[in-house]
């Protein structure tokens, strides 16, 4: 099937934002990345995405807004909490056993999957032995991130996700809430390392015990799946753990037998051993 001119042009503003700015969204799901080119099409007021292109390339200051568009900042604390019971429950007695861990949150957006984690872990007693890296592409979700601040009104379903999940605390615990605010204490980020790290361009940088990489695969073609998947396993030692979004597999990867299924409802996986 011929591709039509707004597809030439996607294709075109796709490798400009590469060869120009290094980020790579040329194997990123087509559908899903056209719906959004479309809508920062439309909220940055260029009549096409050949204009958005030569825009672009001659202003940089083009990107962040273009980079808010095109990577995914919708999550919630403890969202699944299924899948922290899970692993407060069943791979956290593993992890107890190692004097020191390293876990590596890919793709943290906001920041409400870390502060997930640091609490859980906090929770159950090994926060003080873990180094926490949080990475994403967007400079503007790391700073989201680092900032550890939210909307009040969304601190309602994160309080009922942390129960459901066994949290051991009151989610108030760990905020202070201050002119319509939440914001979460320093102290949750005295063992975290935040990073702009790409999975479709940049290499491992360190062994983990824990990599926990939910909601970003299903937004990339096989080949970035399968490139992504191939850095979790470099990075993670035998009996490492891996997790994944509610509606991500390792089905299809060439590196699936690399893994064993760990909590398989919860898409908890294990390195095997070599």
């Amino acid at each position: 099937m011929r591709n039509t001119t707004e597809d030439i042009e996607i294709q075109l503003l796709l490798e400009a934002l590469y060869q120009r700015y290094h980020y790579d969204f040329r194997h990123y799901a087509r559908a899903s990345i056209k719906r959004r080119l479309k809508q920062a099409l439309m909220q940055m007021e260029f009549r096409s995405f050949s204009a958005l292109q030569d825009g672009l390339l001659h202003d940089p200051t083009l990107l962040p807004r273009l980079l808010d568009y095109l990577t995914i900042q919708v999550s919630e604390m403890f969202r699944d909490p299924f899948y922290y019971r899970a692993i407060r429950e069943k791979v956290v007695p593993h992890l107890k056993t190692y004097p020191s861990l390293k876990v590596w949150i890919a793709g943290c957006s906001g920041g409400e999957e870390l502060y997930s984690f640091v609490i859980l872990f906090r929770e159950e007693g090994i926060e003080n032995r873990t180094l926490f890296y949080a990475t994403d592409i967007n400079p503007e979700a790391l700073k989201t991130a680092s900032a550890g601040i939210y909307a009040l009104d969304r601190i309602k379903s994160f309080t009922v996700n942390h129960q459901k999940s066994g949290g051991k605390s009151s989610l108030s615990d760990y905020y202070t809430a201050n002119y319509g605010r939440a914001v979460f204490d320093e102290s949750l980020r005295n063992r975290v390392v935040f990073s702009d790290h790409s999975l479709v361009t940049d290499a491992v940088f360190g062994e983990m015990q824990f990599v926990s990489c939910r909601n970003v695969l299903i937004y990339f073609d096989r080949s970035f799946q399968d490139r992504a998947v191939g850095l979790f396993r470099d990075t993670l030692p035998r009996k490492g753990f891996l997790g994944l979004g509610s509606k991500e597999s390792l089905r299809f990867s060439t590196h699936a037998g690399d893994f064993g299924e760990f909590v398989p409802e919860e898409k908890i996986y294990q390195r095997r051993e070599a």
